[in-house]
């Protein structure tokens, strides 16, 4: 039977928000925030951190869970899950990031069965609500063929109004198939093993969108929908609004 595991890239250092994982929340890092969530919500799937910081290992490993210590070197959180997999030898790897504290089983699961589907990665999307929030460039879009898989992620609003000239309303958005790319993802272990060795397309180099590189080299990513709040914390006010949740 495939052996299906979660795998959470850790990196100690992050350029807007300094060993943010380590930023206690009510007195708790934010890493075992995200592990304990996991292990609330999803816990029929085994569990490991790939980590590139000693530091980050034994604050995970202190706290009872799974931590693989990784080159500090890799580029990209896929390039240290491939390396943390060679140890995990895991079928299917569902990625959660080490700074999303409110991920759900639901978001989990849905990962899980699509990447036991045909398509090589998965990953899910969200309606947008807001139009300011549909026309903002750090706000990924998606848009998705009749089969559910990709057809291409943009930081442009597509699809695009021509009808409005691209100026659109609220209503507008909710009407129509605006989907938000959330930063949740699965993978085949062959593709896993394959990503770091694929050339970087000219979209993604355009986008800065790790996720065209899959595309422009000819694999299918399956989209999956949640309405399952989620919160990033990218920034110390994003941690503020959490410890304000909590």
């Amino acid at each position: 039977m495939a052996r299906t595991a979660i795998i959470v890239p850790c990196r100690l250092e992050s350029t807007r928000f300094p060993r943010k994982l380590l930023h206690k929340i009510k007195g708790k890092p934010l890493v075992l925030w995200v592990a304990e969530r996991i292990q609330r919500e999803a816990p029929e799937f085994p569990l490991y951190f790939a980590v590139d910081h000693e530091c980050l290992r034994e604050i995970i490993a202190a706290n009872g869970f799974s931590a693989i210590l990784t080159s500090a070197a890799h580029r990209s959180g896929t390039d240290r899950l491939a390396e943390a997999n060679i140890q995990v030898a895991a079928d299917y790897v569902v990625n959660v990031q080490g700074d999303e504290p409110l991920v759900s089983g639901n978001q989990i699961r849905t990962l899980a069965g699509l990447i036991a589907g045909g398509a090589d990665m998965a990953t899910l999307a969200t309606p947008f609500t807001t139009a300011a929030d549909f026309l903002n460039p750090n706000q990924v879009k998606v848009v998705c063929g009749r089969d559910g898989r990709a057809l291409f992620f943009s930081r442009a609003p597509i699809p695009y109004s021509r009808d409005h000239g691209g100026k659109v309303d609220d209503a507008w958005v909710r009407a129509n198939p605006c989907h938000r790319h959330l930063g949740l993802y699965a993978y085949k272990a062959a593709l896993l093993e394959r990503i770091a060795t694929l050339p970087a397309g000219r979209l993604e180099q355009l986008e800065k969108l790790e996720q065209l590189r899959v595309l422009e080299n000819g694999y299918a990513i399956a989209v999956g929908f949640t309405d399952d709040p989620t919160i990033g914390v990218d920034t110390p006010e994003d941690a503020e609004k959490f410890a304000k949740l909590v």
